[in-house]
């Protein structure tokens, strides 16, 4: 009985088969094309994103790109195509597919002659991103970090000019958020509130373009909950950093309305944070 079960199995297997094989060939022939697949080989793929970047046809760009990262894997036509597809997709504004080619591009070469550029890039995708201090501000702090990896990473790359500026932006865009965030608790009288986010700026992004009034906000929010002693100190920092601003005339206005005048109370917080501005950190 096994065995004429084991024989039956057996012919099944055969039949089974011989159908198969006889549907193929009996099937019309394949166009692969249609498929997504491209028989080019990668050198020619690649001449052809290249020539339909310059021609500005950059979907197709990337098609071609992707067709030699997806079908050649791991090979170098497919680490160059991975460069310039990452390149395509930020100059499409698809900022999201280009951070995961660049991403992807750093994880697997990091030590390649194009990890530079590719980390750039991956900054410059983020600095895109950045949008006015109203709205949330984390592209701001990704753009620092990715072009401060620029600037640590590849210290001798020729993007590093560029990627200080674009993290000096960034910096006074976090600063400009706590600033928007600290005026918010200024007007509801919310004075403690206001006075940490106005020691962000003084304390983490002094060299920004909001230390003068971040100073400024101090004396008021402490002037107004009368730490006056903190409120002078305040006004003292300012008066010495930046003494013809305006700022600094209307601290000083504040602090005569009760008799008082800019003075450096040395255990305060707010004089060890001058120190650095005075250092230019």
């Amino acid at each position: 009985m096994m065995k004429t079960a084991r024989a039956l199995l057996a012919s099944l297997l055969v039949l089974s088969a011989g159908a198969s094989i006889s549907g193929c060939q009996s099937d019309p022939d394949i166009d692969i094309t249609k498929l997504g697949l491209e028989t080019d080989p990668p050198d020619v793929l690649y001449t052809q994103g290249l020539a339909n970047m310059k021609a500005g046809n950059m979907a197709e760009a990337a098609r071609k790109f992707d067709a030699i990262d997806r079908e050649n894997p791991f090979s170098e036509w497919a680490r160059k195509a991975l460069v310039m597809s990452t390149f395509v997709k930020f100059r499409q504004g698809r900022l999201d597919d280009a951070l995961a080619s660049g991403n992807r591009y750093m994880s697997q070469y990091p030590k390649s002659p194009d990890a530079a550029y590719v980390q750039y890039l991956i900054g410059l995708t983020y600095s895109k991103q950045i949008v006015d201090v109203t709205q949330d501000q984390r592209a701001s702090a990704k753009t620092m970090e990715a072009m401060q990896a620029v600037i640590d990473n590849y210290p001798n790359s020729e993007y590093v000019d560029d990627a200080q500026a674009k993290i000096r932006f960034a910096r006074d865009q976090l600063a400009g958020k706590e600033m928007q965030i600290g005026r918010y608790y200024m007007e509801r009288k919310e004075y403690l509130a206001a006075v940490s986010r106005f020691r962000i700026v003084v304390e983490k992004y002094p060299s920004t373009n909001q230390i003068e009034e971040a100073l400024a906000r101090l004396v008021e929010a402490y002037y107004a909950m009368g730490i006056v002693d903190e409120a002078q100190t305040a006004a003292a920092v300012l008066g010495h950093n930046y003494p013809d601003s305006q700022w600094y005339a209307d601290s000083y206005k504040l602090l005569q309305t009760g008799g008082a005048e800019p003075r450096e109370n040395k255990g305060s917080w707010i004089a060890a944070a001058g120190k650095k501005l005075l250092l230019g950190s």
